[in-house]
């Protein structure tokens, strides 16, 4: 098959091929999401679920017309998309827009663009590629090895962090993180970079945090220290997920919404909208549906048919896969607030049509999978 499209007698079973359950689970999350946008708005008078049906629209279109072309032309345009998102990412330092204390969007024309959500993308991109060169290690990679990814993964790292925005720059580290390990590490290595990650936490606290941060993460040590400060955001979001009880209280009837106590709640705590609407059993399905996406992921990735494919998928699943953990446990009083997004759900373009990248992608590898019985497709 050419890396350019489908031959056209191979259409019929090209698309035989395609994992359409990754865009049917995608789609029904898509939905759930707009409903429960058009609730979390009402309030505000902010149809921003009109504009996620448009960004939505986008990004599928986009993730559905990828499929043409075969994931291993990313082996070309890795680095240089990787340098472009640095130069953007220091562009963001020189000319980036400041909103809430934070310098993290480029305004280019009417487009508000955020590199940091590409910077996941783009170490995803260029791992793979690293790790598809390299080949597997016998006995799995040394820290001195190690060295190559670190640098690729701290670059972007610290130019995110020093926006400052500490959810996005550990969101990066994790999905980077996930695909090294992937890579298998040997335990020597592994418990040296533990304990290095132990003690350079250590220094953040007292020299890269800032007052708030700082104050998030006391927050979650103690909820009830400051609950009309710092504790707020928190407290109110846990009201939220526990008033929904087992059956929720119904679409646009949840109090902590419609009255305003939760904040963020188009974006950081979307989550907490939808468990007082829909209560336990809604939250149970809307985890189902993640958990099905990651699950369909993980099988493409031991399906792909070189190493280069097998690395996207699990990076593209790991890119789900903590956003999802780490934004349940923020809402629900499990993990510290630390401003991240919920996939597809949270309102926002530059994060959804990057999720969707994400799944396209996840697409396009499991399209030309070795799947049995479903024929080669080279």
């Amino acid at each position: 098959m050419s890396l350019l499209g489908t031959p056209p007698r191979a259409d019929a079973r090209f698309l035989r091929r395609v994992p359409w359950e990754v865009f049917a689970i995608t789609l029904a999350i898509g939905v759930i999401s707009v409903g429960n946008l058009a609730s979390a708005s009402r309030v505000a008078h902010a149809p921003v679920w009109i504009s996620q049906i448009a960004w939505l629209g986008i990004g599928l279109s986009v993730a559905l017309v990828s499929l043409s072309a075969d994931y291993r032309m990313l082996h070309l345009v890795a680095w240089p998309f990787y340098a472009l998102v640095i130069l953007l990412l220091v562009a963001v330092e020189l000319h980036g827009q400041t909103v809430m204390g934070a310098q993290r969007w480029l305004v280019l024309g009417p487009l508000r663009l955020q590199p940091s959500e590409l910077a996941k993308l783009a170490v995803v991109f260029v791992l793979a590629r690293f790790y598809h060169e390299e080949g597997e290690k016998a006995g799995g990679y040394t820290l001195l090895e190690l060295w190559k990814p670190a640098v690729i993964i701290a670059i972007p790292f610290v130019l995110i962090l020093h926006q400052p925005d500490l959810g996005t720059a550990s969101m990066m580290a994790a999905i980077a993180g996930t695909m090294v390990l992937a890579s298998r590490v040997r335990w020597k290595a592994l418990a040296t970079i533990a304990l290095t990650g132990l003690l350079v936490a250590v220094a953040a606290w007292f020299f890269v945090l800032h007052d708030y941060q700082k104050k998030r993460v006391l927050t979650f040590l103690d909820p009830e220290a400051d609950v009309l400060g710092s504790g707020y955001h928190a407290n109110q979001s846990m009201i939220a997920v526990g008033s929904g009880q087992w059956a929720g209280k119904g679409w646009a009837q949840g109090t902590q919404t419609q009255l305003s106590f939760l904040p963020e709640q188009h974006t950081d705590f979307v989550f907490s909208v939808f468990a007082e609407e829909w209560g336990f059993r809604g939250a149970i399905v809307l985890l189902g549906l993640y958990l099905a996406l990651c699950l369909v992921g993980l099988r493409i990735a031991a399906q792909a048919r070189e190493r280069q494919g097998a690395f996207l998928a699990i990076g593209a699943v790991a890119f789900l896969f903590w956003h999802v953990f780490v934004n349940i446990g923020m809402v629900s009083g499990l993990l510290p607030v630390v401003g991240v997004t919920l996939p597809l759900m949270s309102y926002g373009g530059s994060s959804a049509v990057t999720v969707l990248t994400s799944i396209g992608l996840l697409a396009n590898v499991g399209t030309r999978s070795e799947r049995p019985g479903r024929g080669g497709f080279a």
